[in-house]
């Protein structure tokens, strides 16, 4: 029987030493290796990373291409358009798959071929409290968004894979996304207008590796933040009804999460960390809208 094929894509942007990492957990796949390739787009970098693509080329079915620097999303996209299997298969260069991680994903693809399918992604930090609170957000979302796996609505794109057929036609990630924040939610958003369906699938697992200092913290959530903004924009340019206010009870129960959740560090740090996470959003959120204002409706439909 024919193994499914994929096409991983890892954007990449100054963190040679992370992509290495990830490599390593690819080469180190339970996969056919006649059966996947790996396309690594370096979004612009100061230092060239060829000479750690090079030292896989002799394990890994492994392509670097290069493009000026226009954020993760465009990256994904130049990926994904050079790919040449049935998958594409999104993960980060500060991620490192479990060895059936492309096993899994072909076994959730041949029962639902048509989906985007996303995993679940473990802190690899364990001692770090800021990577395991932002994670821990994470796993929140998916809780709340993603109850019903057959029914998912939102994906982080560490983690991700569609048909590629199915990816191209829709347009694939919006490259308006000048970084990592809102570009998920928007895809996500958009491959369910189109009539497309996404399952969560827990069994597809993979390490994010992503050290945080306090200060790292708050710019990454208050650029997520701006990533909602911009995703707010975009709806409002396509007469797309306002995004709905999740209710108190969404926040109350965020809050708690760590007390039901978490083991490494104390719940109640965690908590308050998870709290900071929705003040640094909002002020990213205002600071964008400050900057740019509400943009005006399209007329076209």
């Amino acid at each position: 029987m024919t193994a499914t094929t994929f096409s991983i894509i890892i954007p990449t942007y100054n963190r040679i030493s992370h992509l290495e990492l990830c490599l390593e957990s690819i080469a180190a796949l339970d996969y056919p290796k006649d059966s996947f390739e790996v396309i690594v787009v370096d979004d612009g970098s100061d230092q060239n990373p060829e000479d750690v693509i090079g030292a896989f080329k002799g394990t890994l079915d492994i392509r670097l291409i290069h493009q000026d620097h226009r954020g993760p999303a465009s990256a994904r996209n130049t990926g994904a358009t050079a790919g040449k299997n049935e998958y594409v298969v999104f993960t980060d260069d500060d991620c490192a798959a479990f060895p059936d991680w492309l096993s899994r994903f072909a076994v959730n693809f041949a029962d639902h071929p048509d989906y985007g399918i996303g995993g679940h992604t473990l802190n690899g930090l364990l001692r770090n409290p800021y990577s395991a609170a932002s994670q821990l957000l994470i796993d929140y979302l998916y809780s709340y968004f993603n109850s019903n796996n057959r029914k998912a609505r939102f994906f982080t794109s560490n983690n991700l894979a569609f048909p590629r057929k199915q990816f191209l036609e829709i347009g694939g990630f919006d490259a308006t996304f000048p970084r990592a924040a809102g570009e998920d939610r928007e895809l996500c958003y958009r491959w369910m207008k189109h009539g497309l369906e996404l399952a969560y699938t827990p069994d597809v697992k993979l390490y994010h590796r992503h050290p945080l200092t306090f200060r790292m913290f708050l710019r990454q959530h208050f650029n997520y933040g701006r990533g909602a903004f911009a995703y707010h924009q975009i709806r409002a340019l396509r007469n797309i009804e306002p995004i709905r206010i999740e209710p108190f009870s969404f926040y109350l129960n965020l809050i708690r999460y760590p007390f039901r959740e978490q083991r490494s560090h104390s719940c109640g740090l965690l908590a308050l960390l998870m709290g900071i996470t929705q003040l640094a959003n909002a002020s990213g959120f205002f600071w964008e809208k400050f900057q740019f204002g509400e943009p005006q409706k399209s007329t076209d439909l």
